[in-house]
């Protein structure tokens, strides 16, 4: 009985190897050759499609017709978005809070206050939504995201007494852990505002400002908790001490509402949100409009914005401005998502244009220049 040696290889017209006499025998010597299969040859079926006038020229007129609508749509919907917005950092001598930008310090124990007045042209409808804004803060930077406790954010005991080193140089103070910990939290917006309508008569009505419900639901129920075991935040945090910057400690910030105190409190929360772009805005307060109430959540007239001066922005260049908008199904306003859309579609018809004509006037010509005579 004869032994095949069968093989693949051999079967595809490649020899599995070349034998060669040496020496010591004979040595094997493999073939570099690529299988001889549909995958390694590049043999697999593929589709192409064939670019013709019948099918390109339709492609851009149907992305122009779509995209121009929905870009003006955008645009119409983003222009009726109301804002209002007033820059308070005391720069300027004239500004009532000039004083407060030259003379504020951090952990300054004597507060400052100023008043700055502004008038609304238009009555705001709806619930209205009031932000603060800084410019010239880099909350991007590499060291800055990275400086913070994820696991103490979240209420681990561990993490909580024994900060992660990327908090440094804002991990420990006086020998105690920093709760919370990181460049982030230590450089917290602290300013105090408040907003109140002057009345035809002169007097002032404070404009009620909602403080729950400006943050994200997971960042408030999944990401930041705080410590278990005891529901005395004073108890819970003992062991800790406050961030350098800050002028009182964590359970601090909101004593009067359990729910919105501690490490779950969400003015931190929101602040704890980096921004990717060095000038943003934040969400401060919400202007809730009263049920089956007829009258503009925030009428024209004349107001007053009273700020409690606690963060300094001198040092670095910075401008704060406190901003005041409505909001549409598409969120805040932001024109740049209709006049992209519109831009776009405009091209493509444009395009679509130009390759019509080129093809009425050239395409007739190529066709007959290949029919033979």
């Amino acid at each position: 009985m004869m032994a095949s040696g069968y093989n693949a290889k051999e079967e595809d017209g490649h020899p599995a190897g070349v034998t060669v006499h040496g020496v010591g025998g004979p040595v094997t010597v493999k073939n570099k050759k690529p299988d001889n299969t549909a995958f390694k040859q590049q043999r697999l079926p593929a589709w192409q499609p064939i670019l013709t006038a019948g099918t390109v020229l339709p492609a851009f007129f149907v992305i122009g017709l779509i995209f121009i609508p929905i870009g003006i749509g955008l645009f119409v919907t983003s222009k009726n978005i109301k804002e209002f917005e007033i820059d308070y950092t005391g720069v300027d001598m004239s500004s009532p809070c000039f004083n407060c930008s030259q003379n504020y310090i951090w952990n300054s124990t004597t507060p400052c206050t100023c008043s700055v007045p502004f008038t609304l042209d238009q009555p705001f409808e709806n619930n209205v939504f009031m932000y603060y804004g800084l410019s010239n803060f880099y909350q991007n930077h590499r060291r800055y995201v990275k400086s913070r406790d994820d696991s103490q954010l979240n209420g681990d005991l561990s993490s909580l007494k024994n900060p992660s080193k990327e908090c440094e140089p804002y991990r420990t103070s006086n020998d105690k852990p920093i709760a919370p910990c990181g460049a982030i939290a230590n450089s917290l917006f602290n300013d105090t505002l408040g907003l109140y309508y002057i009345d035809p008569n002169g007097s002032r009505t404070a404009i009620p400002l909602v403080r729950k419900g400006i943050a994200w639901w997971t960042d408030k129920h999944v990401k930041f908790r705080n410590p278990g075991g005891n529901d005395n935040l004073t108890v819970a945090f003992q062991a800790t001490t406050k961030p350098v910057n800050w002028r009182k400690p964590v359970y601090e910030l909101d004593p009067s509402d359990s729910d919105n105190n501690g490490f779950i409190n969400e003015d931190f929360i929101v602040w704890m949100r980096t921004a990717a772009l060095p000038t943003f805005r934040k969400l401060y307060r919400i202007i809730q409009k009263k049920p089956n109430n007829l009258s503009p959540t925030l009428p024209l007239g004349q107001y007053v914005l009273d700020v409690t001066y606690n963060y300094p922005v001198r040092s670095f260049e910075g401008r704060k401005r406190m901003i005041l908008s409505t909001i549409s199904w598409m969120g805040g306003k932001n024109p740049f998502l209709g006049i992209a859309y519109i831009t776009v579609g405009s091209v493509c018809f444009f395009l679509g244009i130009v390759l019509l004509v080129i093809h009425h006037k050239y395409g007739n010509r190529n066709n007959s220049a290949d029919i033979p005579h």
